[in-house]
């Protein structure tokens, strides 16, 4: 029976890996640790590794992993840039989920605008307090606003799809353009100082390369629109957390929703209430009353993790039974 090392496992992705492995029938151990190399001596007798956003498979992991019999890495994610690639090519395969919901993520973005614009966190801890005043509330209408997209992936033109409900501009950047698509859906393709200069709210919906690592920096926020609105829900390090919040002080930012952060591999996806956080900037963030930050949750749906745990396990069948890897992450 094949072994698979299950690595970052929380009691949902054992629900759904379980349940769904039913019609598998995979040796699945499931571990709480992260892979890391403190933690590789559990691919010890393991064929397959499977592994989220924050293991780190770095060369020196994957140099261990050879050695105990690794021959596959499969990622439950579609992000893969905590995987050094060019070590692991030609001695273990990668395979991802590319898009286990690309609705999921679009409607949580969507969420985080219209949360922050209208306020609604801080008016749903108001009114538990008694307090129904409206100062310090005032929204915009999204009506006739321009919206700035940073990629056309799926998540993209579903969230695109969404916004012409709300008779929104919307403007978008993509290093490979679908012009096709921008003109059946009323897309305007612009370069991204045209998208900075022109957008109410800039949405980031692109994969996390050198190329794009702090695209989100003190040169790019002076180019942008004053009060600017800034959703994350692709990768931290889209954005160089230091100009952000340079950015929100001197109001030139006028908001932020992060569901991701640079640093958050430290304490996504743990309880840290009992403790001081050791991170300026993260309590920063949390402090300010003009950003929302949560745990990496935009996948977090039914559906969503329905979908990793099938494509998954599918991934691992199809390179088990020697089939083409359809979803199989390549060194470009």
């Amino acid at each position: 029976m094949v072994k698979i090392a299950f690595f970052d496992a929380h009691s949902y992705d054992r629900h759904s890996f379980k349940k769904t492995n039913e019609d598998f029938g995979f040796d699945i151990h499931f571990y709480k640790e992260r892979l890391s190399l403190d933690s590789i001596e559990l691919t010890q007798g393991k064929e397959i590794v499977c592994i989220f956003v924050n293991d780190e498979v770095t060369a020196p992991v994957i140099e261990k992993m050879v050695e105990n019999g690794v021959k596959l890495i499969a990622l439950r994610c579609a992000g893969f840039n905590n995987v050094d690639l060019k070590a692991a090519e030609g001695r273990i395969k990668v395979v991802r989920v590319p898009a286990y919901s690309p609705h999921a993520v679009a409607e949580y973005a969507l969420t985080l605008m219209l949360t922050l614009n209208r306020k609604v966190y801080r008016s749903a801890q108001r009114t538990r307090e008694g307090n129904f005043r409206l100062s310090g509330l005032l929204g915009f209408d999204m009506y006739g606003k321009t919206i700035g997209i940073v990629g056309m992936g799926r998540i993209a033109r579903v969230l695109i799809g969404i916004l012409h409900g709300f008779g929104m501009n919307i403007l978008a950047y993509d290093k490979y353009p679908d012009i096709k698509f921008a003109k059946e859906n009323q897309v305007e393709i612009v370069d991204l100082d045209t998208l900075y200069q022109h957008s109410d709210i800039i949405t980031l919906h692109c994969p996390l390369t050198p190329e794009t690592t702090h695209m989100i920096n003190k040169d790019s926020i002076e180019r942008m629109k004053e009060g600017v609105m800034i959703i994350n829900t692709g990768r931290g390090k889209l954005i160089r957390t230091e100009d952000l919040i340079e950015g929100l002080r001197n109001k030139k930012v006028g908001s932020a929703g992060l569901d991701v952060y640079e640093e958050e591999a430290k304490f996504f996806y743990e309880d840290h209430s009992d403790r001081i956080l050791n991170d300026n900037s993260l309590a920063l963030l949390l402090m300010m009353p003009n950003v929302i930050v949560t745990s990496h949750q935009a996948f977090f749906t039914q559906e969503a993790l329905h979908n990793i745990a099938t494509t998954t396990l599918q991934n691992i069948s199809d390179f088990m039974d020697g089939k083409e890897l359809l979803n199989e992450v390549k060194l470009k």
